[in-house]
C-alpha cells in the first residue's frame, strides 16, 4: 500500500473474532528470532560437530566468505518459521518475539529490520503480509503468541543531506534528496515525485514522505546528552520528528499519529498479540504515551484486553519505572544489567547476591516489596540476544566462554525460575557459541545457509536431541505446570556447607563463586526450594534454609527435578537449624540445578 488512506480499520476489523491476551504474560516463556536467520523450511543437512564445526573457514578465501555472508540477507522466511512451529512448540516456548519484518530500503542489506522504509509492508526477503498472516494464525493453533518488533522514531537511510558530515546540531541541516531505488539523493525533498519513487525510493506510507517527517538535525554523538539523543539520527537512520511540547501537553506529530494507524493496521490484519518498541529512550515520553494509550484503546475494542508493549528501555531501574509508569508501557528490556549479572551469577563470575538484590528479597521494606512485584510481570529477563548491549567492544553468546560453555543450562534454569518474563535467543538451545567486534557474531543462522553457527556453513541446527534443547523443554513443562514458578515471590536463601554456620552465597574481592546458590519461590503457602552448582567438577552436598513459618522438623520436600536424579535424592526431610530456623540437606550436581517442592503429610505426589 501507498499510503495509510488505502486502509479502512473499522472495515478490516468488521465481524472478525481475534484471539485473547494471556492473563498474565509472566507466565509466558518468550522467544527471539531473527526472521532472515532462522529458518527457510527446506533444511536438509543437520550440523554434526565433529566433521562439520568449523567447515566454512578452512582457509582465508573461505573465511571471508563465511565473513562477508554475515553482513547481509541469508534467506530466512516467515514461512520458514511457521515450518518450526513444532520445534518451537516442543521446545516449550509460548510466545515469539520476532525482529522487525517490514520492508527495508532496498540498497543497504539491513537484514536485521531496523533500517524501514516502508511501514506497510512486509520485506520480500522475508515473504508476504499473507505469510504472516498465516504464521499467526498456526501460532495460534498451538497457543502460541506472537509478538513484533516496532520502530517509531526513526526510519531506514531514506535521504541524504547536502553536507557530507552531518553530526548532531541544535538546528535541522538540508536534505540533498529523498533516495531513489538505487540509494541516490534524486528526489525532491520539497516536492517529491511519489509515482517515480514507488516502491522502491523514498519512504511509505505517502503521509510521511515529506522532510517534514524527519528532525533533520544530523547524527548522535553523546548518547546520554538530552536532546541529541532524542533528536539527533541513529548513524546513517534518520529520525522521526514525532511531536513537541511537555510531557502532559505533549503534540503528536502527524508521522507519529500516521505510523500509530499503520501498526493498528498490522494489529487489525495480523491478530498478533504483542509489539516490542524498539529504542524507547531516544523518544520523548510524551510521544510514548499517545502510541501506548491508542494502541492500547484499540486493541482492547478487539478483545484484546492484554495486548503487550514491551520497550527497550536503557538507562537503570528507576528511569524504566518512572518510564512505565508515566507511558503505559507493560514491560522493559535491557534494564540493571540484567543480562549480564545473570550470566556471571550462572558461571560464578560473582556474588550470587549481585544478581538477586536486582530484585529483593520480599520480606524487606515496602519499598524494595513494590520493586520486586513490579519485576515480577514488568521485566524481559534473558542473557543472550541480538545486540548485547552490555557488551561494549566484544560480542559473545554465553558458549562462546569454552570453559564455563558447560553451565548453560543453568543459565537457562536461573532464567526460568527468578522473577520477569523469561525469554530465550534463538539457537541458545543448540548452544550457539558465536563471538566477535561486530553484532553479526551472535547473529548465525539455524538453517543450512552461508553463514551458521560454528563457523560453518550448508548444516542447520534443528536438533531436537540436543541436550540443552531437551533440558529447556523439560524445564519449561515445568514452569507452565508449576504456578508458584512462575509468580512465586522469591528469597535467596542462606546455606551451610556442613556445620552450622549458616550464610548468604558470598565471594571475596576477584573471586569466582564455585559453590550453591538456593533460592525460594514462595506461592499461596507453597514453598519451592530450588539450586545452582556452579561447580563443574563435583557435586555438592549444602543446608538450605526453608520458610520456618511453614514447615517444622520432619516435613518433607519432594524431587520435583534434578539435572542428574542418580545424585539427588528423592526426598529431603526438613530438620532445625540455629535461631528457630528451619532447613533441608541437598546435594546439587556438578554444573547442575535442582527443584524441591514441600508436600504436606496428606499430599499426593504430582
Amino acid at each position: 500500500m501507498k499510503k495509510k488512506a488505502d486502509f479502512n480499520l473499522d472495515k478490516i476489523i468488521r465481524d472478525k473474532k481475534y484471539y485473547p491476551s494471556p492473563d498474565n504474560w509472566e507466565e509466558q516463556i518468550l522467544y527471539f528470532l531473527m526472521v532472515d536467520r532462522f529458518a527457510t523450511g527446506n533444511e536438509e543437512q543437520p550440523y554434526k560437530p565433529e566433521v562439520d564445526y568449523e567447515n566454512a573457514i578452512q582457509d582465508e578465501e573461505s573465511r571471508q566468505r563465511w565473513e562477508n555472508y554475515g553482513d547481509r540477507w541469508n534467506g530466512g522466511t516467515i514461512q520458514g518459521i511457521i515450518s518450526k512451529l513444532d520445534y518451537l512448540e516442543n521446545l516449550g516456548v509460548t510466545a515469539l518475539w520476532l525482529n522487525p519484518v517490514f520492508k527495508q530500503v532496498c540498497y543497504e542489506e539491513t537484514y536485521h529490520g531496523y533500517g524501514i522504509q516502508n511501514f506497510l509492508r512486509v520485506d520480500p526477503h522475508l515473504g508476504s503480509e499473507n505469510d504472516l498472516i498465516e504464521l499467526v494464525e498456526k501460532a495460534h493453533e498451538r497457543d502460541i503468541y506472537i509478538i513484533l518488533d516496532i520502530i517509531l522514531n526513526h526510519s531506514g537511510n531514506v535521504f541524504s543531506y547536502q553536507e557530507k558530515e552531518t553530526p548532531y546540531r541544535d538546528k535541522p541541516y538540508e536534505i540533498k534528496g529523498f533516495h531513489d531505488e538505487e540509494g541516490k539523493p534524486t528526489l525532491d525533498p520539497d516536492n517529491p515525485d511519489y509515482e517515480r519513487a514507488w516502491p522502491e525510493g523514498g519512504i511509505w506510507p505517502q503521509e510521511i514522505f515529506t522532510k517534514q517527517s524527519f528532525t533533520c538535525k544530523g547524527e548522535i554523538t553523546d548518547w546520554d546528552a538530552y536532546p541529541e539523543y532524542v533528536e539527533g539520527d541513529f548513524y546513517s537512520l534518520k529520525n522521526i520528528n514525532t511531536g513537541e511540547g511537555p510531557f502532559h501537553s505533549f503534540k503528536p506529530s502527524l508521522a507519529l499519529k500516521c505510523l500509530t494507524e499503520c501498526y493498528k493496521y498490522w494489529i487489525a490484519k495480523t491478530d498478533i498479540d504483542g509489539f516490542r518498541l524498539d529504542t524507547v529512550k531516544h523518544m520523548e515520553p510524551g510521544a510514548t504515551r499517545y502510541f501506548a494509550t491508542e494502541i492500547k484503546e484499540f486493541s482492547r475494542s478487539l478483545g484484546k484486553k492484554n495486548f503487550q508493549i514491551i520497550g527497550e528501555i536503557t538507562g537503570g531501574m528507576e528511569f524504566a519505572i518512572d518510564l512505565m509508569n508515566k507511558t503505559g508501557l507493560d514491560a522493559a528490556l535491557g534494564i540493571n544489567r540484567i543480562p549480564g549479572l545473570m550470566e556471571d551469577l550462572a558461571k560464578g563470575y560473582q556474588d550470587p547476591r549481585e544478581y538477586f538484590n536486582i530484585f529483593k528479597n520480599h520480606d524487606l521494606d515496602n519499598e524494595n516489596h513494590e520493586k520486586c512485584k513490579w519485576y515480577q510481570n514488568n521485566v524481559i529477563t534473558m542473557f543472550d540476544d541480538h545486540d548485547m548491549i552490555v557488551q561494549q567492544k566484544n560480542k559473545s553468546r554465553f558458549a562462546a566462554d569454552k570453559e564455563k560453555a558447560s553451565l548453560l543450562s543453568n543459565a537457562i534454569f536461573i532464567n526460568l525460575f527468578t522473577p520477569g518474563i523469561p525469554c530465550l535467543y534463538y539457537g541458545t538451545e543448540q548452544s550457539f557459541d558465536g563471538s566477535g567486534d561486530s553484532d553479526k557474531y551472535v547473529r548465525e543462522t539455524m538453517f543450512d545457509g552461508e553463514f551458521g553457527a560454528f563457523r560453518s556453513r550448508k548444516r542447520h541446527f534443528f536438533n531436537a536431541e540436543h541436550p540443552v534443547y531437551l533440558c529447556l523443554s523439560r524445564l519449561a513443562e515445568i514452569r507452565q505446570e508449576h504456578l508458584p514458578l512462575q509468580a512465586g515471590r522469591q528469597y535467596l536463601r542462606e546455606i551451610s556447607c556442613g556445620d552450622e554456620n549458616y550464610h548468604y552465597p558470598e565471594t571475596g574481592p576477584d573471586e569466582e563463586y564455585q559453590g550453591v546458590t538456593a533460592w525460594s519461590r514462595i506461592f499461596s503457602q507453597q514453598e519451592y526450594l530450588l539450586a545452582v552448582n556452579s561447580s563443574q567438577n563435583e557435586p555438592l552436598k549444602i543446608k538450605a534454609m526453608v520458610d520456618s513459618d511453614l514447615h517444622k522438623s520432619g516435613d518433607i520436600f519432594y524431587r520435583l527435578y534434578s539435572s542428574d536424579n542418580s545424585q539427588t535424592a528423592a526426598e529431603v526431610e526438613v530438620h532445625d537449624a540455629p535461631d528457630n530456623n528451619t532447613a533441608v540437606t541437598l546435594t546439587v550436581p556438578a554444573a547442575g540445578h535442582v527443584i524441591y517442592r514441600f508436600r504436606k503429610n496428606d499430599d499426593k505426589q504430582t
